[in-house]
């Protein structure tokens, strides 16, 4: 019995040593397509001709994310500005020389099963994890 025991609990930790690394680099690679997103979206909202991220921008941004395993509606997108304006009218966008804000998170979901098992702490599954970037507003009217 002592020795079913000790197979069970080292094939346990030999399956979490082999398995653990894959879904980190999940995690990672998420959190780096989230923060490529932010960065090439503020890039294009913040140009001299936008000024704004608008509701088609984040529509398209969706998409691309989905392109990547995403699921679009679990997506959250939050734009701020230093100046206090929306950020997201086209009708009133930002002038040069305030900051755009956006931030996109995610949910972890399942992603920590595993580490679960064993004991270990892990965020939620609605615990969201996100990326944020600032860009000022090149836009002149």
């Amino acid at each position: 019995m002592k020795q079913i025991l000790v197979f069970i609990l080292f094939a346990t930790m030999l399956c979490w040593f082999m398995f653990s690394p894959v879904y980190k680099h999940v995690l990672i690679v998420r959190q780096a397509f989230l923060q490529k997103e932010v960065d090439y979206m503020l890039e294009i909202g913040m140009n001299g001709r936008h000024g704004y991220i608008d509701e088609a921008m984040i529509r398209e941004s969706k998409e691309r994310m989905a392109q990547h395993g995403f699921v679009p509606t679990d997506l959250v997108y939050a734009v701020s500005t230093t100046s206090g304006l929306g950020g997201t009218d086209q009708n009133r966008p930002v002038v040069r020389g305030n900051g755009v804000i956006l931030k996109i998170t995610y949910p972890y979901h399942r992603l920590f099963v595993i580490d679960r098992l064993i004991g270990i702490a892990v965020p939620g599954e609605t615990d969201r994890m996100g990326a944020v970037g600032m860009k000022m507003s090149e836009y002149v009217p």
